[in-house]
C-alpha cells in the first residue's frame, strides 16, 4: 500500500551501525548510548540458540538507551511499539487503524470531544485493573509534560465511568486520532515521573524485568496479556556499539541488530539481511528570512542571508540528483523524496518533478542576480557569496553522508555547502540560521501542520523552525487539519504542498530540500521468522510485529 516489498537478501561480514538514530525530529529527544563491546555480553556465552524462546537484539533505531527509561510521558515508545505499555489504538502493517485497548470511539459533531470504550478485561503487571482513570491520567499528565507527543490540543481528558474516556480539545483537529495511537498507558497509581521509567509497569506484551543501564534491558512475556501470546519469552535488547555488535553476531550471541547501509551487501554465514523500506524522509530546513539581527527569546540567530532568496533554494531543488545521494550516501538503501511524505496518501504527485537539472538550476541563479564574477566556481549576488554551513547530528552516519553528497553536488551549481557535524544541543542554538539535515516519518500528517504553519512557531519545540509564512498555505493546512473527512483533508494537505500556483513544496516556495527516504536494514539469524514488518517510521518500529515473530 504505502511502502513496497520488503527486500531480503542473504549476506555476510557485516559491520552493525552505531546506536545514532536521533527520535523524531518534529519533536526531538535524542536518546543513544554506546559502550563497549563486551560489558553487555559479560556472563552470557551463550545468550540464545537455535529453537530457543529467547531473543538477543542490538537495534539501535527502535530509539537507543532511553536516557530517562522507559516512560511513555517521556517519549519512550513514541512511533513505536513500547513492549511494556498499551496503547488505545495501533496500525496494523497496511497502516489501517485497529483497536488495541479502545472498542470504539465517537467524535461530536463540532469536532472537539472524543469519547472512546475501552476493554473491560485488561490488567497492569501487578495485577491491578486498567480503567478509564489511569487513560485519562496518562493523557493529562503528558499534556501538562509537553513530551514527544504533542497534544497541545488537548483541553482535558475525563474518566466517564471505568471503562469510558472523554478527550475534549481547543481547536478541532481530525489528526488527535493519531494521538490515541502514540501514547502508551502507564498505572495512575504506581505513576511517579522520577522513578517510573526506570521500574516501568504497564499493560503490553512484555513485563519490564530489569534495566542494566549503559549495558541492556530485559523483558519477559506477559502472561496476563489480553492479545495474541508472544512466541518469545524473553526478549534482550543490547546496547552495544558497533565492534561489539559484530563481534557478538559473528559468534553467534545476537539474533537480531542493526545494520548501516554501507555494508548491506556484506555476508555472515548463517544470517540473512532484511532491508526496510521507510517512510522516514531526510531533509534540509532552509531559513527563510534574512538576517537583520533579530534573535528567538532564548537569543538565538534568526535567518540566513543566501537560504533566504528563492534562487537558491530552488536551484538546489532542482539541480541536486537525489538518486545520486541515495546510490552513494546511502548505498542504495533508499529513494527518492520530493516533499517529505512522497509516499503517503496526502502526499501530492504534481509537485514531484525530474531532478539533476544542472542547466536548469543555474539558469535559475542567473535570473535571481547569481554569477560567478571572480572565477572562483562561487556564485555570488552583488558582495554576497553562495555559501553556507549544513549542520548534522554528529553521531548520524547517513545524515553525515547525505550532506557531504549534498556538498559535493552543490558545487556543480557554484554553491558551496560547508557541512559541520554538532550536538543536537548546538543544533538547537544554530536551526533558526543555520540550514540542518533533519528527520521525519510519521502516519500523522500533524508533522506538515507544526512543520508549515506559521502561527505553529514556536522555538520550544523546533515547530515551523524556518518561519516559513504562505497565507495560502496556512489556509490549505486549517482546512485539512479540522477537515472531518479524510479525503477532504488529504486533498488539502495535497494543495498545501502545491495548488498550481503556490505551495511549500519545491514547485512553489521551495522551503526545504526533501533528498530521501531511508531504508532500515537488519542482520538476523537465517530462523528468524519476523512476520510482515509495519510501515518503518522515523527511528523504525522493528518491534511493531513482535506478536508475529517466531523462529522457523
Amino acid at each position: 500500500m504505502l511502502i513496497g516489498s520488503i527486500i531480503i537478501v542473504i549476506a555476510a561480514a557485516i559491520i552493525v551501525s552505531s546506536m545514532s538514530s536521533p527520535a523524531a525530529d518534529s519533536k526531538p529527544t535524542e536518546q543513544t548510548s554506546q559502550v563497549a563491546g563486551e560489558t553487555a555480553l559479560e556472563g552470557s556465552e551463550e545468550l540464545s540458540s537455535p529453537g530457543s524462546d529467547e531473543l538477543v537484539a542490538a537495534v539501535g533505531t527502535h530509539g537507543g538507551e532511553p536516557e530517562t527509561g522507559f516512560d511513555p510521558i517521556s517519549g519512550w515508545g513514541y512511533n513505536h511499539e513500547p513492549l511494556v505499555q498499551s496503547t488505545l489504538f495501533k496500525r496494523d502493517s497496511e497502516a489501517n487503524l485497529i483497536n488495541d485497548l479502545a472498542t470504539d470511539y465517537t467524535i461530536s459533531d463540532d469536532g472537539l470531544k472524543w469519547t472512546v470504550k475501552i476493554r473491560s478485561d485488561v490488567k497492569f503487571h501487578g495485577g491491578e485493573p486498567l480503567t478509564a482513570k489511569d487513560v485519562a491520567f496518562t493523557f493529562n499528565t503528558a499534556a501538562d509534560a509537553s513530551g514527544s507527543v504533542d497534544l497541545s490540543v488537548l483541553e482535558k481528558a475525563t474518566a466517564v465511568d471505568d471503562y469510558t474516556v472523554e478527550f475534549n480539545l481547543n481547536d478541532p483537529q481530525s489528526t488527535f486520532i493519531n494521538k490515541l495511537v502514540a501514547l502508551g498507558i502507564v498505572p495512575e497509581h504506581a505513576y511517579n515521573s522520577e522513578t517510573y521509567g526506570s521500574n516501568p509497569a504497564g499493560s503490553g506484551p512484555y513485563k519490564f524485568v530489569q534495566w542494566d543501564k549503559g549495558q541492556q534491558v530485559i523483558f519477559e512475556a506477559n502472561p496476563d496479556y489480553y492479545g495474541q501470546e508472544p512466541y518469545f519469552k524473553k526478549l534482550t535488547i543490547l546496547f552495544m556499539d558497533s565492534d561489539a555488535a559484530f563481534a557478538a553476531a559473528k559468534s553467534g550471541q545476537i539474533d537480531l541488530a542493526e545494520v548501516p547501509s554501507t555494508f548491506a551487501d556484506q555476508k555472515v554465514d548463517g544470517m540473512k539481511i532484511v532491508s526496510l523500506e521507510s517512510i522516514d524522509a531526510r531533509g534540509i530546513s532552509f531559513p527563510m528570512n534574512p538576517n537583520t539581527g533579530e534573535k528567538t527569546e532564548n537569543g538565538y540567530v534568526i535567518g540566513n542571508d543566501v537560504t533566504s532568496d528563492p534562487a537558491i533554494r530552488k536551484a538546489l531543488n532542482i539541480g541536486i540528483d537525489r538518486q545520486a545521494l541515495v546510490d552513494g550516501a546511502l548505498n542504495g538503501q533508499g529513494e527518492e523524496e520530493f516533499t517529505g511524505v512522497d509516499k503517503l496518501p496526502w502526499g501530492n504527485k504534481e509537485a514531484i518533478f525530474e531532478d539533476g537539472d544542472i542547466e536548469g538550476a543555474k539558469k535559475i541563479l542567473a535570473e535571481g542576480g547569481w554569477t560567478d564574477t571572480d572565477g572562483d566556481g562561487i556564485v555570488e549576488k552583488s558582495d554576497l557569496k553562495a555559501e553556507f554551513t549544513l549542520l548534522y547530528p554528529a553521531n548520524a552516519q547517513e545524515r553525515q553522508a547525505l550532506a557531504v553528497s549534498m556538498s559535493e553536488e552543490a558545487k556543480k551549481l557554484g554553491i558551496n555547502i560547508k557541512v559541520e557535524g554538532k550536538s543536537w544541543d548546538e543544533i538547537y542554538t544554530l536551526c533558526y540560521s543555520t540550514p540542518n539535515v533533519w528527520g521525519y516519518g510519521s502516519l500523522d500528517p500533524t508533522d506538515i501542520y507544526l512543520r508549515y504553519y506559521s502561527k505553529s512557531y514556536d522555538p520550544s519545540t523546533r515547530n515551523n523552525v524556518i518561519m516559513y509564512n504562505n497565507p495560502a498555505v496556512d489556509n490549505y493546512l486549517r482546512t485539512a487539519i479540522t477537515s472531518p473527512d479524510q479525503e477532504a483533508a488529504n486533498k488539502n494537505w495535497q494543495l498545501a504542498a502545491w495548488d498550481g500556483t503556490t505551495g511549500f513544496s519545491a514547485e512553489g516556495d521551495a522551503s526545504w530540500m526533501w533528498m530521501a527516504t531511508i531504508n532500515y536494514v537488519y542482520i538476523m539469524d537465517e530462523d528468524l521468522d519476523i512476520g510482515t514488518p509495519k510501515i518503518q517510521p522515523h527511528g523504525a518500529d522493528i518491534f511493531g510485529s513482535i506478536l508475529e515473530w517466531k523462529r522457523a
